[in-house]
């Protein structure tokens, strides 16, 4: 199977550095290119790749807005982003645009070829020195999560599940052998605490963070 590649960079040295090599591989053609994110957007439907190889940083439009649109609108593409950045602020956003994959630009060729062929089959393919930077933005999430959680009282947790099992504040009352005036009390402090709009978000946030 051939493999539609798409290259977006701002620079046309690398544009050519990646299309000569890639040409080399059997399974991999190369469709287009484009200077900026705008032009990837704009003639996406032209090219039709499979992946697009992504810079992070470029005039007109940056590869994370580029990313997004794309995905928003073609979500069967896969995306690596191929870039010289690889602290946490470049990585995450990334990663949360939908890319299926983060390489620098100082992979070796033949990685960069497997990472193809491996986010195509549905993997992310994420460089060393990158890895460490995601396990490290979500142990500081949970981290974040769990300390939102541990603000609650006892009483307040038990109110949150009642509440993740979408009982009224009547029936949370009754559960509880407390007035109802004290559940909302409570699912007003609650809201605050996890900073949360309404109880329908403070129930997924229960559920979310294993809270049944």
């Amino acid at each position: 199977m051939s493999i539609k590649v798409m290259i977006v960079d701002d620079h046309q040295v690398v544009r050519r550095g990646l299309m000569f090599f890639l040409k080399t591989q059997e399974d991999i053609h190369i469709v287009g290119e484009a200077a900026n994110g705008k032009e990837a957007v704009e003639s996406i439907d032209v090219y039709k790749p499979d992946v697009i190889l992504m810079d992070l940083v470029m005039p007109v439009m940056d590869g994370v807005e580029a990313t997004k649109r794309i995905i928003d609108s073609h979500p069967a593409i896969k995306v690596i982003m191929l870039t010289s950045f690889s602290d946490q602020d470049h990585v995450i956003p990334a990663l949360r645009a939908g890319a299926s994959g983060y390489q620098l630009k100082d992979v070796e060729p033949d990685e960069l070829v497997t990472a193809i062929r491996d986010v195509l089959k549905g993997e992310s393919k994420l460089h060393p020195k990158v890895t460490s930077h995601v396990m490290n933005h979500f142990t500081e999430s949970n981290r974040q999560e769990n300390t939102k959680l541990d603000d609650l009282t006892n009483r307040e947790k038990e109110v949150l599940k009642e509440l993740a099992k979408g009982k009224s504040n009547k029936e949370i009352a009754a559960s509880l052998f407390i007035t109802e005036k004290t559940v909302k009390t409570h699912i007003s402090n609650i809201l605050s605490k996890l900073g949360v709009s309404d109880r329908t978000q403070a129930a997924l946030y229960a559920v979310k963070n294993g809270l049944e």
